[in-house]
């Protein structure tokens, strides 16, 4: 892993049919081409959890990009741990549906017209809010990504139905003490994935909570914490850079 201070961490637009969409690129500065991640963010916005976990991607040798998906309301767009009410009721704000898709489309297309970017090796990642926008990206836009890895995200009814529409593999984290997803949700999902014959990995943290990838929430499972991370950087270095 690259020192985090070889770094190069700037903030650019993406053109969206509502806008100018914020973002954090990070790079190594480096012209060669390597895979890239789409990053997406907690409920609580683009924290500086959300940041440190780009760095560490990016650190794995990969362009990443973090969106700013709450660019169509006004500030603040970001909240500590403690403010969850306002964090959920900005979540609320979003659609999720074509405008979700047009900002995450959008945000695929800026990063893998950029130079330093393999187009066909970009993958997907996100936790809580971006963890369901994770899988949602698998059911929306398969064809755009070659891989994405789901922390504890909560999943709507239509995304189940939309696993059809998967064909990139999939990973997903999950917390059995988790009191937003229900056990019974996650048997739901493996069990559609299962039965549509899906390339797909899901780990079970018995113990952990919502959020537990997370050292700064009173919810942070380190065990799990490091596992998951474990996991995550096998799982791209096999789909995204095993080939390159």
């Amino acid at each position: 892993m690259k020192a985090v201070e070889e770094l190069q961490v700037e903030q650019v637009l993406i053109s969206t049919p509502d806008g100018q969409m914020p973002a954090f690129l990070y790079t190594d500065g480096n012209a060669v081409r390597k895979p890239a991640i789409l990053l997406l963010m907690e409920a609580f916005g683009l924290t500086s959890h959300i940041q440190d976990v780009a760095a560490r991607i990016a650190g794995e040798g990969y362009v990443v990009l973090t969106p700013d998906l709450y660019y169509r309301e006004l500030p603040p767009t970001k909240f500590g741990y403690d403010d969850v009410e306002k964090a959920m009721a900005m979540m609320y704000c979003l659609d999720f549906g074509e405008p979700m898709e047009n900002d995450l489309r959008a945000a695929l297309t800026y990063v893998k017209s950029r130079p330093d970017v393999h187009p066909d090796k970009v993958g997907v990642t996100g936790f809580c809010l971006g963890g369901g926008l994770s899988f949602f990206t698998a059911c929306k836009l398969s064809g755009e990504i070659a891989a994405t890895a789901s922390f504890y995200g909560m999943v709507l009814d239509e995304w189940i139905d939309a696993i059809t529409e998967i064909s990139v593999p999939i990973y997903l984290f999950f917390g059995g003490a988790d009191p937003f997803i229900s056990g019974d949700r996650i048997q739901q999902i493996e069990s559609r994935l299962k039965a549509l014959n899906k390339e797909y990995t899901l780990k079970l943290y018995s113990d952990a909570n919502h959020g537990f990838f997370c050292h700064e929430r009173s919810s942070y499972n380190r065990l799990a914490a490091e596992d998951s991370w474990h996991e995550l950087t096998q799982f791209f270095q096999k789909h995204l850079r095993e080939a390159v």
